[in-house]
């Protein structure tokens, strides 16, 4: 597995690459200025899971916030660069964990080695990342439109760049939109590099079809053992791409603890609110730090034998409902009463299997 083989990043308290465990990342949608709003928003993630945080730094303001930002929050924090040189050498001095930059469009290589030089003095990791939408005109002419393959190439020489320069403590991020583009380009550049990578599919859109298209191109991706950390990129509540993330990496074995709730789909023998007995229970389970399976089944069906492999669930009936633990029905009860017996049983939990 290429995961296995690259290089260890340390980011403030936390190491990606190696083999280690991916790393769940976010990035902030405050104003970075906004000290408070920003701290605020960190600590809902990382509550939600969050393991490295961003955040942009579009103004000299933002990148002084850096500071009494990072002294209030207990995860890495990466500054989010684009255009001004000054500003990625101003986050590194008020103490981000690491930059994102792409030295694309940084500017002249003078700047780029003066970001490089703040970064080797004080040994801040630099993620070079390149997406889609920004390729050079040059490589697209080559390729002849936006290609796997250009965006690995365009990649791999502002890698390079930065090598020449003397310093090698870098992560790379190459991201598209379209889906198996993305997963291409993440096969070929694993073929390629060392260094650990940054896996997502940017853009992704909605909390709908950008969950589906994440999960799709992570999924890919992960199962062929490329990808150290990750972010799911979607237009809404950060919260929901950790949340994303946490149920992808798991469903994929690569992460564990939390528990997983499995749910039949509804059908005309159903005769409790299914849809809404699921939600309750996934809403609740979450504040439980155990690493059990819950099953929330429709009826008799498909409720406790099918379910078996659950550690615990429920069945709905005619207005009634099974508790059952690993497929043994442990009490019959009224559909009102299922959520609070099966809360009662996490709290209580042990498994006796």
């Amino acid at each position: 597995m290429h995961r296995e083989h690259t290089r260890t990043v340390q980011i403030g308290d936390r190491v990606i690459g190696g083999g280690s465990p991916i790393l769940i990342q976010s990035m902030t949608n405050t104003r970075t200025e906004d000290v408070e709003a920003t701290v605020s928003q960190i600590w809902q993630l990382t509550a939600a899971g969050c393991e490295i945080i961003r955040c942009t730094v579009p103004t000299p303001e933002a990148a002084k916030a850096l500071s009494e930002i990072k002294r209030q929050i207990a995860i890495p924090l990466v500054a989010d660069i684009h255009f001004d040189y000054r500003l990625a050498i101003a986050a590194m001095e008020n103490g981000a964990d690491k930059i994102r930059i792409n030295p694309g469009n940084i500017g002249s290589r003078e700047r780029i080695k003066a970001v490089v030089d703040t970064a080797r003095e004080r040994n801040i990791p630099i993620r070079v990342g390149v997406n889609s939408g920004s390729l050079e005109k040059e490589l697209i002419e080559k390729y002849g439109s936006v290609t796997a393959e250009g965006i690995v190439e365009s990649a791999l020489d502002k890698v390079k760049l930065i090598e020449d320069m003397g310093y090698d403590n870098l992560v790379i991020s190459i991201k598209s939109s379209n889906v198996l583009m993305c997963a291409r380009a993440h096969e070929l550049i694993a073929e390629r590099t060392e260094h650990p990578l940054h896996v997502g599919i940017t853009e992704a859109g909605t909390l709908f079809s950008g969950n589906i298209k994440s999960a799709v191109g992570l999924g890919i991706i992960l199962y062929q053992g490329i990808g150290d950390t990750i972010r799911v990129s979607l237009t809404g509540d950060p919260a929901e791409e950790v949340r994303s993330a946490r149920l992808i990496l798991k469903s994929l074995g690569l992460r564990k603890g939390g528990v997983e709730v499995v749910s039949c789909p509804t059908c005309g023998r159903t005769k409790i609110d299914l849809i809404g007995l699921a939600n309750q229970v996934e809403a609740m389970v979450s504040e439980f730090p155990l690493d059990i399976r819950v099953a929330v089944m429709g009826c008799a069906v498909n409720g406790p034998g099918e379910a078996r492999e659950a550690d615990i669930g429920v069945a709905g009936g005619d207005g009634i409902g099974l508790l059952f633990r690993h497929g043994e029905i442990i009490k019959k009860l009224p559909e009102g009463e299922l959520l609070d017996a099966l809360r009662e049983e996490l709290e209580n939990w042990h498994d006796d299997k």
